[in-house]
């Protein structure tokens, strides 16, 4: 059995709070025949497990091996029973279904006027909360109910039905084809990466704009509005259009705080929006609305209504921390970064079985800039190592590339002279190696192929050429992205004034105005 599958039992167990274990032990001992069930014993043992071990399981002798596997399946089961039970009071989508399910219920009862009475409130409540999906399967099962019960029913009521079902149906065939072109442009991102030059620019335009559907946006619903401004601001991203990519951000987060109740009905659409609302506002370097954003952010996320649980709980740690620190990049105030790290440190290992290994390594990187704007250059390296170390696929590989050159950055300033050289050459083999090349890796790469030979008198000229090329790049439409993950020329600025990388960059940020 694969080991995803042997784990998912124990997953679930382990993602369980408290007050849902208990829930759950009330439910199953609910009838007095289950208290000596194998379920609820194998429920027991596996709760007290830290780590899944299916050798403990069998010593146990609380089932047999050849037993094992359907006894896990009915403990899953149960689990979510319970699950749907203790949280359907909350959750207004389920209970929507749970209503539906009623219907049918009702109609198979052959009650077809008490099934017509509460499907009129499963509509009302699918169009309060925009579950349009649920309006249509609604309408149609109420078309198909008024065959059986068309008698008592007057004929204009019928032709609005008729005709709702019409509406509908091209609202959903709308809100499709924009999800699925959201989609599309996310998958793109993630295997293909930004545009790198006029040819991907008019590809990935061609693309879109034979994809996008144009709404009234006057008249649109939550759903369609949603996924209008999300494909756009997705496409932004991809040809790297900032100021285009604000403007779809900032109307995606404004569309909930327009619609408070949606916040509740979809927390993590609510937090990815704000997510690149921010990632923009910080290449913008616009540090007023990022401040103003934040704050808002963390307001809602402190209202006693916003959900907390534990699929969203990773999004929120993300949300939270990944742009305090971010904010603390663009004032320069490394040494007051410094305390936010225990509190990541500390998320990370309540998040781990949530956040790729991406998302973690991430977190160290940022924790290794945090170091070395502050100069404990011996953690930042502490930490790149963490992320080079890292023999997995799911880095990205402009995380591990500038990790790499920040690596070499960080040994140089430390002094660490007996391993400059073999942490060069091994940086200079992996950005040979690196799919595609840009500009400024490029550079990086002479640079770097250079800086053994160049004697210590030399090297402040050295600073001097490289800044020069690069500063070329910085305001690049395809290069610029590079300088997100390392500000490269901040660092040459401070060795070339003598001054420390986080007083150049307080010195910038007092000189944007926005």
């Amino acid at each position: 059995m694969p080991k995803t599958q042997k784990e998912s039992l124990f997953r679930l167990i382990k993602s369980l709070s408290k007050s849902e274990k208990r829930q759950f032990k009330l439910y199953v001992n609910r009838l007095e025949s289950n208290n000596d069930k194998k379920f609820i014993a194998l429920f027991d043992l596996l709760v007290k497990m830290s780590v899944y071990d299916e050798q403990k399981i069998a010593n146990s002798k609380i089932v047999k091996r050849e037993q094992l596997s359907n006894v896990k399946s009915h403990l899953y089961k149960q689990i979510l029973v319970s699950l749907r039970l203790s949280i359907s009071s909350a959750n207004k989508r389920l209970q929507l279904r749970e209503q539906l399910d009623y219907v049918y219920i009702l109609y198979n009862k052959g009650l077809y006027e008490q099934s017509l009475q509460m499907l009129q409130r499963v509509k009302a409540q699918a169009i309060k909360l925009d579950e349009r999906a649920t309006e249509f399967q609604a309408i149609e099962f109420e078309k198909a109910v008024q065959t059986q019960y068309l008698s008592k029913t007057n004929f204009d009521y019928v032709s609005e039905i008729a005709t709702q079902s019409i509406q509908i149906a091209s609202h959903n065939e709308t809100t499709a084809k924009l999800s699925s072109l959201a989609l599309l442009l996310y998958a793109k991102n993630v295997h293909y990466g930004y545009v790198k030059n006029d040819k991907e620019f008019r590809d990935i335009t061609t693309f879109f704009q034979s994809h996008i559907e144009e709404i009234d946006l006057d008249n649109a619903g939550f759903s369609e509005s949603f996924w209008y401004y999300k494909s756009h601001l997705l496409y932004s991203i991809l040809v790297q259009d900032l100021l285009s990519a604000y403007k779809f951000a900032n109307k995606w987060v404004e569309l909930f705080f327009m619609s408070p109740n949606m916040i509740e009905l979809h927390p993590v659409f609510f937090i990815r929006g704000h997510q690149h609302l921010f990632e923009i506002l910080y290449l913008l370097k616009y540090k007023s609305k990022f401040k103003m954003a934040l704050e808002r952010f963390e307001a809602t996320l402190a209202q006693p209504s916003f959900p907390k649980n534990h699929n969203i709980s990773p999004y929120i740690f993300m949300g939270r921390y990944n742009n305090k620190i971010n904010f603390h990049f663009l004032e320069g105030s490394f040494d007051e970064a410094i305390p936010l790290i225990p509190e990541v440190l500390n998320g990370v290992v309540q998040h781990t079985d949530q956040l790729d290994q991406h998302h973690i390594m991430v977190l160290f990187y940022k924790i290794a800039c945090i170091y070395f704007g502050a100069g404990n250059l011996q953690k930042c390296i502490e930490y790149l190592q963490l992320i080079i170390s890292d023999k997995s696929l799911r880095v990205h590989q402009d995380l591990m590339c500038f990790s790499r050159v920040l690596n070499v950055v960080a040994h140089y300033d430390a002094g660490l002279d007996y391993e400059l050289e073999t942490q060069v050459k091994q940086t200079y083999k992996f950005l040979l190696k690196m799919d595609e090349l840009q500009a400024v890796q490029k550079e990086m790469i002479r640079f770097m192929r250079s800086l053994t030979g160049i004697y210590p008198n030399e090297l402040k000229q050295a600073f001097r050429q490289l800044h020069t090329s690069l500063k070329r790049f910085e305001n690049d439409p395809y290069e610029k992205r590079s300088f997100l993950y390392l500000d490269i020329l901040s660092w040459l600025e401070s060795k070339i004034e003598n001054r420390s990388i986080g007083e150049v960059i307080r010195q910038k940020a007092s000189l944007l105005i926005r």
